[in-house]
Order: structure tokens, then sequence, then C-alpha cells
């Protein structure tokens, strides 16, 4: 079975971030919090560890799903609401409280709401 991670593309990312950085490999595992012989590995075909990607991907501020390969069809079928996707972005922010994440995601939630009953309808 091929895996859901297109490895490759994330090598081509990270070499890509490295050179603008001017870094070498070795810097760029430094810097990511891995080995250096995981980005070797990598660089020959090889798929990360879990940890590995993860530290690989907050290194590059990207989010792990970039580097996801989705059966046909499959991404929109399960593709999360925006409320569910903004959750984890407000809980990130320091300033706002719990009642003002939950305040931001029912007013998302009742825009969503009427523009989808405006194009229901319209």
């Amino acid at each position: 079975m091929s895996g859901r991670l297109d490895a490759g593309r994330l090598y081509q990312v990270l070499d890509a971030q490295r050179e603008a950085k001017e870094l070498s490999w070795r810097q760029l595992a430094a810097e990511a919090g891995v080995s250096a012989s995981l980005v070797s590995r990598m660089g020959n075909g090889h798929r990360p560890d879990l940890d590995g990607f993860i530290a690989l991907v907050q290194w590059l501020g990207m989010p792990a799903e970039t580097f996801m390969v989705w059966p046909e069809g499959l991404r929109d079928k399960q593709r999360p609401s925006l409320e569910a996707q903004l959750a984890p972005l407000l809980r990130a922010e320091e300033e706002l409280t719990e009642s003002d994440q939950q305040h931001v995601l029912d007013v998302v939630g009742i825009t969503l709401r009427h523009i989808r009953a405006k194009n229901k309808g319209g």
C-alpha cells in the first residue's frame, strides 16, 4: 500500500527553504530538531517517521496537510467544516479567552448558515 505522505514534495520544500536560509542539511536538521540521518534518508526516497514529519513541518511553518496525498475524491468528502478548521487556530491565539473563541466560532457558524440558506434559495 502506498503511503498518504508525499515525502518527495516535503523534501523539495525542505530543500528550497534550506537554500533560501543558506543552511546545510546538517544545520537544517539541527534547527528542526531531527537527526541528520533522517534528512539524508529522505534524500534517498525514504519517508520520515511521525515525530520527524511533525518536527519538519513545524520547522517549515506549513500545515501537515500540504504534504498529504488524498485518494481520488476523498479529500472533498472528508474535508472538515470551516468551524473545525478554525478552532485550533483560535486556541493558538493567547489573547482570546475560551469565551472569545466560542463567540468567534458562533459568529462564523451563523454567517455560514445564512450564506448557505441564501445560496439554496437564490
